[in-house]
Parts: C-alpha cells; sequence; structure tokens
C-alpha cells in the first residue's frame, strides 16, 4: 500500500507498452511475449485455477477454430450472455481474433431482452454461461432466424440434452482443434485482416430512457482508450486486478479486461456475486476499479463492525480515522506532512486503520478507482484517511470508459478531474452540458442514424447529458443530467444527485431519488441496505416477518429520518427533504425499476409509485 504522501508509485505511463493495433494483435503479441506468466485466476469450489497467457492462447485458438468451423464470417456478430467468469474473456477474445463482432448481454436480463438484443445485432452464434442462460435461449430462438449455434460454458446439469443447434464450449473446442489441424494458421490470417477502423464491440446502453441502443465501438479506438487508460490508472505485469462487474459494461470490459491484456496486470475472477467481500480480501488486489455502490458497502461493513466493536477499539479507531482524516486534508490542499503526523499514522495504521483496510481487503491497493456513477465526497475522504488514494474518474459507453480522471497528485473529491490527455473535454457555453471529442467516442448507435446524429454533433463532439462546471485549475464537476434537474415550484435549481449521494453515504441507504420538479418542496422515495437495516431490527428486538414488515416498523421509519436530517443540514432550507417514503420491494437487477448496474430508473420510478408520491403532496 502506498501512503498519501508518497505516490511514486501511482505514476501515469505513456509509454507504448504492448504493440498492436487492434484488439486480437495486441492478444496475440502479448502470448507471444508473456508465454508462461499468469494472466488469468478464478476459484471454482474452493481452488484458484490459475492461466498463463500460453494456456489462454490455446483456449482462444480452439475457440475460434471451432466458430470459423461453424461459418463464422468477418463482420457477424456474436453474444455471451453470462456473469463475470474466465469463459466469457475467452470467447470474447475469439470472437474478435476471428474479425467477428462480440456483444456483452446481462445475465439478469429476461428472455425478451435476450431476444431484443440478438434480433438488434443480428447475433449468429450465442455464448450462454448454463443452464439458467440456456433456457432464456431456447425461449426465444425460435424467433430469431439468423441464430445458427448456441454455445454452453458449463454444462452441469444438461448431460442428456438433447438439441441439435447447442454444443458445449469443449465440444466447440473439439471441433476447433479438428479444424486448424487441417487449416493451421487460420485464425491468425483471420486476425491479420482486422482494420483498425472495424467494428469490434457493441456495448448496449442500460436503457433508462428506453429501449437499449447498441453503441458501436472500433479497434482502433479500444487500442488508444487502453493506452490512454494506463495514463489515468496506470499498472503492469506485477499488479492483481479483481475482474467482478459485468464484462458487458464498459467499465469492466475496457477498464478491466482490455486494460489488462494491454499491462499484463493478473485479473482474478470472483467465485461469484455473493461472495465478492470473501474473495476480494483473498485477493487483495493492488488496484481496485469499483463502483460507487462497491465502495458503499464496504463502508458500511466497516461501520456496522465497528458498532459491534469494544469501546476501547472505538476510541482508537475514532482516534485514528482522525490522524488520516488531518493527513488526507493536507494532501488535498497541497501541503507538506510533518514527520509528526507521519509518526502518528504509523501508530494509527498499527492500532486500527490497518485493520480497517484488511477487512475490506485494500491492505495492498496502490491506489482505488471509482467510476460508472456519482460517488459522496465524503466516502472519498473516507478511503484516503484510510490511506488508500480513490481517484474517481467519469465517462459513459460512448467515451469507452473514462474520459476525465481525478490525478493521485492532486486529489480533490467531488470532482472529477481534468479532461484525459486522450480527448478533449469542454463544457457548452449556453447548456453547462458537457462535450467530449476524441478518438476514444464511439461510432455511434448501432441501426440507429438519427440517435447518433442527436449525440455526436457535425464537428465530432458527443454530447454526453451531464451538465458540469469547471474550476481554475481545468478539473470538471458533473452537477447533474440535463434531464434530472428539479426546478421547483418556488422557481429554485435544485440537483438531485447531490442530494441521493449525500443520502447513499449512509449505511442504511442503498439508493434514493429525489423527487421535487414543479412541485413545492422536495421529497424521497429510498431503498433501504437490507442487510443493515435488518441488523439494526435485530440489535433493538424490533419484531418484523420480512423485507415489506421492515420498511414499515416505526424504528426503521425514525431511522431513515435521522438520516434524512443529517443530509438536511448540509443544505440550504429550500434544498431540504421534507418528507420520504421507502420501497417495500427488495429490488435486484432483474426488476425493471433497476438497471443492470444496480440504478434506480428515475422516470419509471416516479410514474410507478405515483400515487405514494402524490400522497406526500397532499
Amino acid at each position: 500500500m502506498s501512503n498519501l504522501w508518497d505516490l511514486s508509485h501511482v505514476q501515469p505511463e505513456t509509454r507504448v507498452v504492448l504493440e498492436g493495433e487492434t484488439i486480437p494483435a495486441m492478444f496475440w503479441n502479448a502470448v507471444e511475449q508473456r508465454r508462461d506468466k499468469i494472466w488469468l485466476r478464478q476459484k471454482k469450489l474452493g481452488i484458484w485455477r490459475s492461466w498463463s497467457w500460453n494456456q489462454t492462447g490455446e483456449a482462444v485458438r480452439e475457440i475460434a477454430g471451432g466458430l470459423l468451423s461453424l461459418g463464422f464470417a468477418p463482420g457477424q456478430c456474436a453474444s455471451i450472455l453470462s456473469n463475470t467468469v474466465i469463459e466469457w474473456v475467452l470467447a470474447d477474445l475469439a470472437v474478435l481474433s476471428c474479425g467477428g463482432v462480440a456483444n456483452g448481454i446481462y445475465p439478469t436480463d429476461a428472455a425478451s431482452q435476450v431476444h431484443y438484443l440478438c434480433e438488434d445485432s443480428r447475433t449468429a452464434i450465442l455464448f450462454v454461461e448454463d443452464d439458467e442462460q440456456l433456457d432464456k435461449a431456447l425461449e426465444v430462438r425460435s424467433a430469431l432466424a439468423g441464430l445458427r449455434k448456441i454455445v454452453v460454458f458449463d454444462m452441469e446439469g444438461l448431460r442428456d440434452l438433447d438439441e441439435p443447434d447447442v454444443i458445449s464450449l469443449a465440444d466447440l473446442r473439439e471441433l476447433g482443434r479438428g479444424y486448424l489441424a487441417q487449416h493451421p494458421g487460420a485464425v491468425e490470417a483471420r486476425g491479420r485482416a482486422c482494420r483498425p477502423e472495424d467494428l469490434a464491440i457493441l456495448v448496449y446502453t442500460s436503457g433508462t430512457t428506453g429501449k437499449p441502443k447498441g453503441a458501436m465501438h472500433s479497434h482502433k479506438g479500444l487500442v488508444f482508450t487502453a493506452r490512454g487508460f494506463n495514463t489515468l490508472m496506470a499498472q503492469d505485469e506485477h499488479d492483481e486486478r479483481m475482474c467482478f462487474l459485468p464484462l458487458c459494461h464498459i467499465a469492466e470490459r475496457m477498464g478491466g479486461e482490455y486494460l489488462a491484456l494491454y499491462t499484463g496486470a493478473k485479473l482474478n475472477f470472483v467465485e461469484n456475486p455473493e461472495t465478492i467481500p470473501e474473495n476480494v480480501r483473498e485477493i487483495a488486489p493492488t488496484v481496485f476499479l469499483a463502483v460507487p455502490r462497491v465502495w458503499e458497502k464496504f463502508y458500511s461493513g466497516v461501520m456496522i463492525a465497528l458498532k459491534e466493536s469494544s469501546r476501547l477499539q472505538q476510541a482508537a479507531y475514532a482516534w485514528s480515522i482522525g490522524v488520516g482524516s488531518r493527513i488526507a486534508d493536507k494532501v488535498m490542499a497541497g501541503q507538506p506532512i510533518s514527520r509528526w503526523l507521519k509518526l502518528q499514522f504509523m501508530i494509527a495504521s498499527w492500532i486500527a486503520l490497518d485493520n480497517a483496510r484488511k477487512l475490506i481487503g485494500i491492505h495492498r491497493a496502490r491506489f482505488c478507482v471509482t467510476g460508472a456513477a456519482p460517488i459522496s465526497p465524503e466516502l472519498v475522504k473516507w478511503y484516503m484517511a484510510l490511506g488508500v488514494p480513490m481517484l474517481e474518474v467519469w465517462g459513459m459507453t460512448e467515451t469507452g470508459g473514462a474520459s476525465t480522471g481525478v490525478p493521485a497528485s492532486r486529489i480533490k473529491p467531488g470532482s472529477i478531474g481534468p479532461a484525459a490527455s486522450y480527448n478533449e473535454v469542454k463544457l457548452d457555453p449556453t447548456t453547462g452540458e458537457i462535450l467530449v471529442r476524441g478518438t476514444n467516442v464511439f461510432m455511434g448507435y448501432l441501426n440507429q442514424p438519427e440517435k447518433t446524429a442527436e449525440a455526436i454533433d457535425a464537428e465530432g463532439w458527443l454530447h454526453t447529458g451531464d451538465v458540469g462546471l469547471m474550476d481554475e485549475d481545468g478539473f470538471f464537476r458533473i452537477t447533474d443530467r440535463m434531464k434530472d434537474i428539479i426546478i421547483t415550484a418556488g422557481g429554485k435549481n435544485v440537483t438531485p444527485s447531490e442530494l441521493e449521494n449525500e443520502l447513499k453515504f449512509s449505511p442504511y441507504i442503498t439508493d434514493a431519488v429525489i423527487i421535487g420538479d414543479k412541485r413545492p418542496y422536495l421529497t424521497a422515495i429510498i431503498m433501504i441496505d437490507q442487510e443493515n437495516v435488518e441488523k439494526f431490527a435485530q440489535d433493538g428486538d424490533i419484531p418484523f416477518s420480512n423485507y415489506a414488515s421492515l420498511t414499515r416498523t416505526t424504528e426503521v421509519l425514525g431511522l431513515i429520518q435521522s438520516e434524512i436530517e443529517r443530509v438536511n443540514k448540509k443544505f440550504a432550507r429550500v434544498e431540504q427533504i421534507k418528507k420520504f417514503f421507502l420501497l417495500d420491494t427488495q429490488l435486484t437487477a432483474e426488476d425493471e425499476e433497476l438497471t443492470p448496474t444496480m440504478k434506480l430508473k428515475r422516470k419509471l420510478v416516479e410514474k410507478k409509485y405515483a400515487c405514494q408520491i402524490e400522497a406526500m403532496y397532499r
């Protein structure tokens, strides 16, 4: 772990560390250069299995050969419907090595969504993880005339399956071995035929405002962005990464898979989404990219553990985090750290902060990266007080991921940093909308030229829909989404994300939506953190029978009211939340109210709970 005052190990890397102008060219160069070094690790049945670059290359070559034997042509699309597992990466790289287009589908998507995404992308081959995902594919297969084959990663429970259009990944590799024995060099030839400007991947937007749109990214854009990312969050072959976010989302695809491919950092795959807290402590990543929901969850875990500790332990933590906070304040102000304060921090680490970092699993982290959604500045400061630099990046599907990033040498909580060196970022002088231009910006939306024209203007500027400000140092700050800004009945402009982020800093609140457009005051729809609120109820002997009854107890309502009052103190009177209600359904990514990235869909929530909202204004 690096100290906040010694960031020599968190420096950008500007040189090209791996040649290749397409993803397959980079990958095969990496295999040639790194050979027996370990790249991928995955835990199954309690045992970690390692994949060297050579082993990965062999698997990718065989899968690609299998695809070629099935007649998979350049430019055709293959979709991957799976959780984040090593086979996802193997399939992705095999498709790209064939000159194909790789598309990811969220494993939480319903069969109807699988149908839409496969039809829109003209999917010819569909990779699925297991029997659960296969059921969705079989349900819609008859409506997909272009779908030729379904490939299953894990055949457990499917040994007796008799479907001519379904094949296991193992059998596909067997086909590939036979094909390549007769056509040696066929995969390499396909890879060499790929041009940088060719379409490489599709990343579908989460669809918060209508049907998902397929953002098209070229090989050139992906390679350019991977090299650029290394100037924001530099890593190398000695780094350990954790791969757990959905690979069909741009954050893990670009900032995880492709960046690790470029830099050689090891990718460790978690067992499943439920084992993330346990696996992160085992892996102890040295570079850790996650979304705010994960950072909030880790913080909540430490706060709950602290409540169960002795008074002496609580006092030790309070003193230690106070020392860390003083150092964080000086680092943010660019002031030197005295020897006395450094000594205090060493003591604070020994008596409390080391344990907090180990409880989370960030005790080896050189730095942590947060992105994909807004994060509370207080949460960033807390991680800094633990002694871990927390760098916020900002971007979107259409920009290939991060377009701005906070440098470790100048951390400003609440800021998304200056424009990354590989693209231009500016504010629209009229609306304050953030605009981005660069090679990292996507090619457009598949089959939707009119939507592409709306997004990218004649001068090549992408209109992001985010409204922001820029300070004298060139650091940007997001104030809100253009369509989300609230104007109250009294004419007050309110940016709901600021209030929502403060609420989500509470260990008892998972998400929140602020209501108030054209209304006399602000109200909130709140989703509680089930685990932490249940523990609160159990510790207080508060009776409840299920999740819904938990949200209706007087004590829980009082708990959330106290959290709202804490937040209200930070805002002007007209920006304070007057009333709230708790969602009484435990939502998952499979529910329509949530995007696959676990964000509440504001418009849908407002529509679905219109009666409850109106009741707060009676």
